[in-house]
C-alpha cells in the first residue's frame, strides 16, 4: 500500500477515464487492466492501477481495490462505493472527475494568491537591504567627505533616508515569517489554528465559509445523485466541508431534519446561502431537481470563490507595490536632499 495521496488532478483524470469506460460498457477489472496498458512508470497513480488490478481480477468492487491501493481521499471512495450500490457508478464517476478538477483549479488560485505576494515581499526586503548596504552608505560616505556649506540641519535628512528602509525592511520581514510560518502551519495539519488568524480578515473568512459551501454542496449533490436518503446525504456531506462555522450551521439544519423539516427549508431559515439562491433551492425540491439545483450552486460558489481571491490579490498587489514605492522614494528624496542643499549654497 503507497503512503503518498494522489493528488486532486490524479484523482480527476483517473476517474474521468474511469467513467468513460463504465460509460462504453467496459468491465470494471477490463477497464482497469487498459488503464494500466496507458500509464508505465512507476508513479503514485501507476503504483496505484498495479494493485487494483490484481484486485479487480480476484473478484473486489472498484472502491475496494482503490481502498486497497491507499491512494485515494475517503470521500472519493465513499462516493464509489454509493454508486456501486446504487448502480449509478457512471454518473458519480463523472461527477467527482468535476469536483476534483474544481478543487484543482480552487487550490491553484489559492496558491498563486499566497506565492504572489511571497514573491513582492521577497522583492521589497531585497531592494531595501541593497538600499541599506550599497546606496545608503555610498551617499554617507560623500557627504563625509564634504565640508564647507552643507549645514548638519540639511545633513541630517540622510538619517531619515535609514530610518524610513528599517522600519520597512523590519515590518516586510515580519509579514514574510509570518506568511511562511502560516504556511509550514497549514501543511503540518495545524490547520485550525491558520484558520482562526484568518477569520479576523473579512475578506480571508469569505472565501474560507465559500470553500466550505463549495464542497458541501458539491458532496451533497453527488450522494443524492447516487440514491442516498437526503438526511444520511447531508450528514455524510457535513464532513466534507473542512470549514468549523459552515460544519455549525449544517449541523444544525439536521438537527432540524430530524425534527421533520426538508433541507431546503432548513438551508434556507439558516440562510446557508443567499435569498435567491435559498429560493432556487427550495422550488428544485419541490419540483424534483435538486440535483440539478446543487450542482448550479456549486458552479456559482466557485465562481464567486475564484472571485473573492481575485479580489484578496487586487488589494495585496498595489498595497505591497505602494510600500516599496513609497519607501524607496521617500529614501532617495533624504539622500537628494542634502545635494541639492549644496548645489544651492554653491551656486
Amino acid at each position: 500500500m503507497s503512503g503518498k495521496k494522489l493528488d486532486n488532478l490524479g484523482v480527476s483524470a483517473f476517474c474521468e477515464s474511469m467513467a468513460m469506460m463504465v460509460q462504453a460498457g467496459i468491465q470494471t477489472d477490463e477497464a482497469i487492466a487498459l488503464l494500466g496498458q496507458n500509464h508505465k512508470g512507476g508513479g503514485v497513480l501507476e503504483s496505484a492501477i498495479g494493485i487494483m488490478k490484481e484486485k479487480t481480477e480476484q473478484g473486489s468492487s472498484l472502491s475496494d481495490a482503490m481502498r486497497e491501493s491507499g491512494v485515494f481521499p475517503e470521500y472519493a471512495l465513499q462516493m464509489i462505493t454509493a454508486g456501486e450500490t446504487s448502480g449509478r457508478l457512471e454518473d458519480v464517476l463523472f461527477r467527482l472527475s468535476r469536483y476534483y478538477a474544481d478543487q484543482k483549479t480552487i487550490s491553484e488560485k489559492l496558491r498563486n494568491a499566497v506565492t504572489y505576494p511571497a514573491a513582492m515581499l521577497i522583492l521589497i526586503i531585497v531592494v531595501l537591504a541593497v538600499m541599506l548596504t550599497m546606496v545608503l552608505p555610498a551617499f554617507s560616505k560623500v557627504y563625509d567627505n564634504l565640508t564647507g556649506s552643507v549645514s548638519s540641519s540639511i545633513y541630517s535628512y540622510i538619517h531619515w533616508a535609514y530610518a524610513f528602509c528599517w522600519i520597512a525592511l523590519v515590518v516586510m520581514i515580519v509579514l514574510a515569517v509570518l506568511l511562511i510560518g502560516g504556511l509550514l502551519l497549514w501543511n503540518s495539519g495545524k490547520r485550525a489554528a491558520v484558520e482562526k488568524l484568518l477569520r479576523r480578515i473579512p475578506i480571508c473568512a469569505e472565501i474560507l465559509d465559500n470553500m466550505g459551501m463549495f464542497r458541501f454542496t458539491s458532496a451533497l449533490g453527488t450522494f443524492l445523485a447516487s440514491g442516498e436518503m437526503q438526511d444520511i446525504a447531508v450528514l455524510d456531506s457535513i464532513k466534507m466541508t473542512d470549514c468549523v462555522p459552515v460544519e455549525e450551521k449544517l449541523k444544525r439544519c439536521a438537527v432540524q431534519m430530524e425534527e421533520g423539516h426538508s433541507f431546503a427549508q432548513t438551508a434556507y431559515d439558516e440562510d446557508l446561502f443567499e435569498p435567491v439562491y435559498g429560493r432556487m433551492l427550495l422550488a428544485g425540491e419541490r419540483s424534483g431537481n435538486m440535483v440539478s439545483v446543487l450542482e448550479r450552486l456549486t458552479s456559482l460558489l466557485e465562481e464567486n470563490c475564484g472571485h473573492l481571491v481575485d479580489r484578496l490579490v487586487g488589494v495585496v498587489d498595489p498595497l505591497l507595490s505602494g510600500v516599496l514605492m513609497i519607501t524607496v522614494g521617500l529614501s532617495l528624496l533624504s539622500v537628494m536632499l542634502p545635494l541639492i542643499g549644496m548645489m544651492n549654497a554653491v551656486g
